[in-house]
């Protein structure tokens, strides 16, 4: 069977299953996504065999060490999924649930209530992880799911899919929810992009370039998830003690992901006291620094940022530093080269933190705290099938409610108009 066919057929079962999946009743999604996390946990010596042949080759290709770290496993991030599978089982299904009812004048009853979207086709790069977190959020929804991980992880992701189909189906899961496109051929993601009728949204998770294709070129419609160009602002008389541990965290907890800081403005009466400490912490974690004009003059071993800089998500060990004159000049260059993922304020002005809030365009806007929090585990979603930046339908970390699409129920007594 060739590419096309092959994709066409998954689709087709994937449409067929997500209407019986619709109707499920929560209790054999929620033992199915049990059956799923002790699956992870009991094979996972199986996946880290896996996902060590996919590093090997990564490695031989030469993959930067940022790349590396988003397709790596190990037993805390398989524990990780199974954990994000559980209390995904643990959280109140939205399907069914009432949004709205009114009764008319006429005496018709209105209700409005959530229902599955039906099919989401998923492709992501990179992170095996995603396959299980993207399986549990969607099969709680009532949605049935075709998966296309990246290349560089097949092996991963292709035993992860297996363990989490055959124990889904084996509690209750409608045969074909669960799909797994078995292939390293990039076209598979051009043949996804021209199933519409089957694929009712598709959600790309990943880098620029993905994320922009498919965009630019799907006939089904797209839920756009973002790069994470993320900026921290040091606001005058700030707490700058918490302001250099949180510009660590969220630079270097893991400069891989989306959310993890990228630039780093400080007020220009905090810049000669906190530059110095910051660059002595990064040296420590090893991270390269660039910065504007002023940012040299107090850190000397740093290069000179370019327009470029300001616009890059480093997804690696490489912070830009920009000394800004006042709020005002931090939330103009925010605003300019941010993409609309996550920001955050130090800051000691309830004012001030409040004015950062309401004017920096993000889905999430932080004061006091890492942006590393940008996250559906974090926000008690269980997991999360990606952070979206666009503002339609959904915003910020996709949960269960992001997965569904609503229905009108109307009860009449033989009205007519």
């Amino acid at each position: 069977m060739n590419l096309h066919d092959m994709i066409y057929e998954q689709a087709k079962e994937a449409k067929a299953a997500s209407r019986r999946l619709g109707v499920l009743p929560s209790p054999i999604k929620n033992k199915a996504l049990e059956a799923m996390a002790y699956a992870l946990e009991e094979r996972a010596s199986v996946i880290l065999t896996a996902n060590k042949e996919d590093l090997e080759a990564a490695r031989k290709k030469g993959t930067k060490r940022s790349f590396l770290d988003r397709l790596m496993l190990d037993e805390n991030r398989i524990h990780a999924m199974a954990d994000g599978l559980r209390q995904t089982a643990a959280l109140p299904d939205p399907i069914g649930e009432g949004e709205w009812e009114t009764v008319r004048p006429n005496g018709i009853e209105i209700r409005r209530v959530k229902v599955p979207i039906g099919v989401i086709g998923m492709v992501y790069e990179a992170r095996p992880n995603v396959t299980a977190d993207a399986a549990a959020l969607c099969l709680k929804s009532g949605n049935a799911v075709l998966l296309r991980g990246g290349s560089e992880a097949l092996r991963s992701n292709r035993v992860i899919s297996s363990l989490l189909a055959k124990a889904a189906y084996e509690a209750g899961i409608p045969e074909g929810a669960l799909q797994f496109i078995d292939s390293d051929d990039r076209e598979a993601v051009g043949e996804m992009m021209r199933l519409k009728g089957l694929l009712d949204v598709i959600i790309p998770r990943g880098g620029a370039g993905l994320i922009q294709r498919i965009v630019k070129e799907s006939q089904v419609p797209v839920i756009e998830t973002g790069a994470g160009i993320c900026h921290t602002f040091v606001d005058e008389g700030a707490d700058l003690d918490m302001a250099l541990q949180i510009a660590v965290n969220a630079k270097t907890s893991r400069p891989s992901v989306c959310n993890a800081m990228e630039t780093l403005l400080v007020h220009e009466k905090e810049a000669e006291a906190f530059l110095p400490k910051l660059a002595e912490a990064m040296r420590e974690k090893k991270v390269e620094l660039r910065g504007c004009e002023r940012t040299c003059e107090i850190i000397t071993d740093a290069e000179k940022a370019t327009e470029e800089d300001w616009a890059t998500e480093y997804d690696d060990l490489i912070l830009s530093i920009r000394v800004v004159k006042d709020i005002d000049e931090a939330i103009e260059h925010i605003n300019r080269y941010n993409t609309g993922h996550s920001e955050s304020i130090v800051t000691c002005d309830l004012q001030r933190a409040h004015r950062f809030q309401q004017e920096i365009d993000a889905a999430a806007v932080y004061v006091n705290a890492s942006t590393r929090f940008t996250d559906g585990f974090e926000f008690g979603f269980g997991a999360e099938i990606g952070i979206s930046t666009q503002k339609l339908h959904a915003r910020g970390p996709m949960g269960l409610n992001e997965l569904t699409s609503t229905k009108y129920l109307i009860y009449g007594e033989g009205q007519i108009r």
